[in-house]
């Protein structure tokens, strides 16, 4: 499988995926999959969602659409190798990540959908980095499916980002973006007492 080019999310994102997550994923290989289980079933929801809400916006119906397919068609190729490897899919709790970044979407329009978008985009970013800091250091089957995963979850990115970009006025997005960015930065770079697939880092025993 050829390289996938992920310069552009490295550009974008703030920092890097902290070693300490990655070693701490390497320790618990099953919360991993069911994690990124629940996360590929979060983001077909949360594409789903924007289209019942913003039903007088097509391009965004259509982009969003695909977006929740292949999110949905992902979700069922984690299943099929959790079952594979007699991995059970417990409830999980959520990890703080996706809630706290929704934490700073305003709440009155257009702000709403625009801050929406960027947080998708942000979220696309950092699965993407985050499939690659740890496809090397997996299993041959696992690493190869995560790096199958990176050109859709840039292509995912880049979806949002346009579409932020395409109902934002002026510089609305270059004003948003660091804010959000400077929070997704704390979120992965502070300590978790829980393993998720958008955990920080370990929280000192």
């Amino acid at each position: 499988m050829s390289a996938v080019d992920i310069s552009h999310i490295l550009d974008f994102l703030p920092c890097a995926t902290p070693r300490a997550w990655v070693d701490w994923a390497l320790q618990h290989p099953q919360l991993l999959l069911i994690d990124h289980a629940n996360c590929e079933k979060k983001a077909a929801s949360t594409a789903l969602n924007l289209m019942y809400r913003y039903t007088d916006q097509p391009v965004l119906l259509n982009k969003l659409s695909r977006l929740a397919r292949e999110e949905l068609r992902h979700f069922e190729q984690v299943i099929a190798l959790m079952g594979k490897r007699g991995v059970a899919y417990p409830q999980l709790s959520a990890a703080r990540y996706a809630g706290a970044l929704r934490e700073q979407v305003r709440r009155n329009e257009p702000g709403r959908l625009v801050d929406t978008l960027l947080v998708g985009a942000i979220i696309e970013a950092r699965s993407c980095e985050r499939f690659a800091a740890i496809a090397p250091e997996l299993d041959q089957e696992l690493g190869q499916f995560y790096r199958s995963l990176l050109k859709s979850e840039s292509r995912h990115f880049m979806d949002y980002l346009k579409l932020a970009r395409s109902v934002s006025a002026g510089a609305e997005v270059d004003e948003r973006l660091p804010v959000l960015l400077a929070v997704e930065q704390g979120l992965i770079e502070s300590p978790d007492t829980e393993f998720r697939f958008h955990s920080g880092v370990p929280a000192a025993a």
